[in-house]
């Protein structure tokens, strides 16, 4: 099987080229002004960028995928059949899991701002596997016709079955194409590139801690000698070897023939690194939407308002990234005759769980005002379900629960207006 089906033929090259891929970006993906090189590769060595990306990754990839059909009194089901069940939930090709496929795929998405995976298809139209895709590899353009068409470049780091080497050209309907924010709908851009500077400095800093332990004994500073020293690099080296490096910091210098130990350095305090450090972890959270504290920066959270930026995190950072893969997959994976008929969900129930004490509440609401069953509250905590015989499926309504036109001074009124005009009843059949 022809891996790539090619668009144009080699006479009938695309005479409109509008470099809508990641080369539109290369400008910003230069020297940083701190004078950093930053690249997407270069931006994971900062340690609360690896943690952003790691988190959404994650957070994207382990979430339950199901694809589900509607059904014919308006409610859905598990479409356990259809092809695209097995490939979105377990197994997208014979090389990766459902999890490392999506994981690798958001990852993407976050560090280029586009993601893609290539489509296979048998000959009946229907999607057989999914394989992802090198961002940094993928042009997008538009042909002559109007047309969207992607350009990859193969290399021999994909997989086994991609035998064409050099360009070829994928139609559009064969591209798994997730974008991120971008200035025309169809491309992305890099939040790696639109934020170089950010990361740059946070590089530069991290560079700077480094050497500041590294090159030399705390405080820093020279040596003063009352006359001309007729070896200084043998007195330095043999200073370095005793005092340089972190290892040796805090020893004790024995100092011979008046020389004297002038420090002319400040602390990392003093000239406020830590504190640039700190903001700069603070910046990197900002950009990919991260609550500080679950990259490790705990100090304006407390136990009484973590819960609640974790259910930020699934509201307003989450969801906007399933709203884009759930509606990419189906605009391109679903056919035009299954798309009125068959959706893809993903389940995010699981995050916005509270504590035990508080979902045993939320139940017993549920329960008792008859819009949840035994079985439907067991599903939700991954339990067994209750035998419609033993009554699992029974939605139940609190016997107090009255209706409003027979509660309070109006049932009373309605009750004496009854009695009245059944006394006028009895003396009228009396007469």
């Amino acid at each position: 099987m022809n891996i790539f089906k090619r668009l144009f033929h080699s006479r009938d090259k695309p005479r409109i080229r509008n470099s809508l891929g990641s080369g539109l970006f290369s400008s910003f993906l230069s020297s940083s002004s701190s004078g950093k090189s930053v690249s997407q590769t270069s931006a994971l060595s900062v340690t609360a960028v690896y943690s952003c990306v790691r988190i959404l990754s994650e957070a994207i990839a382990g979430l339950p995928l199901h694809t589900y059909k509607y059904t014919s009194n308006g409610g859905k089901e598990k479409a356990v059949d259809h092809p695209l069940y097995l490939l979105l939930h377990d197994e997208p090709n014979p090389e990766m899991t459902s999890f490392v496929f999506r994981e690798t795929l958001m990852s993407h998405l976050l560090l280029w701002g586009n993601a893609y995976a290539q489509i296979l298809r048998n000959g009946k139209g229907d999607v057989i596997a999914l394989y992802p895709l090198s961002p940094n590899r993928m042009t997008v353009d538009r042909a002559s016709n109007g047309r969207i068409y992607y350009t990859y470049s193969t290399s021999d780091d994909d997989n086994p079955k991609l035998k064409s080497k050099g360009q070829v050209y994928l139609k559009a309907e064969d591209v798994l194409h997730i974008p991120g924010l971008g200035f025309d709908g169809l491309v992305g851009y890099s939040p790696i590139a639109m934020a170089r500077n950010a990361i740059g400095m946070a590089m530069a800093c991290e560079e700077y801690g480094a050497k500041f332990f590294a090159n030399g004994a705390s405080p820093s500073g020279v040596l003063e000698h009352p006359s001309t020293i007729k070896n200084p690099d043998k007195l330095r080296e043999s200073w370095n070897s005793l005092f340089k490096g972190s290892s040796n910091s805090h020893q004790i210098a024995v100092l011979e023939e008046g020389l004297k130990y002038q420090p002319i350095s400040i602390s990392p305090n003093e000239a406020q690194f830590l504190e640039t450090r700190k903001f700069q972890i603070n910046e990197i959270a900002r950009i990919f939407r991260i609550p500080p504290h679950m990259i490790g920066d705990l100090e304006k959270s407390s136990f009484s308002n973590i819960e609640q930026q974790s259910l930020e995190f699934v509201k307003y950072t989450l969801d906007p990234w399933v709203t884009r893969w759930e509606q990419s997959i189906h605009r391109r994976l679903f056919k035009d005759s299954e798309k009125a008929e068959y959706f893809v969900k993903f389940n995010v129930d699981g995050l916005l769980r509270g504590d035990y004490a508080s979902r045993m509440n939320g139940y017993a609401t549920a329960r008792q005002n008859g819009w949840m069953s035994a079985n439907d509250i067991r599903e939700l905590e991954n339990l067994n379900q209750i035998p419609d015989e033993l009554g699992g499926n029974l939605y139940l309504v609190n016997g107090s629960m009255t209706k409003l036109a027979d509660a309070g001074a109006f049932a009373q009124n309605t009750s004496q207006e009854t009695n009245q005009e059944e006394g006028n009843n009895d003396e009228e059949n009396k007469e």
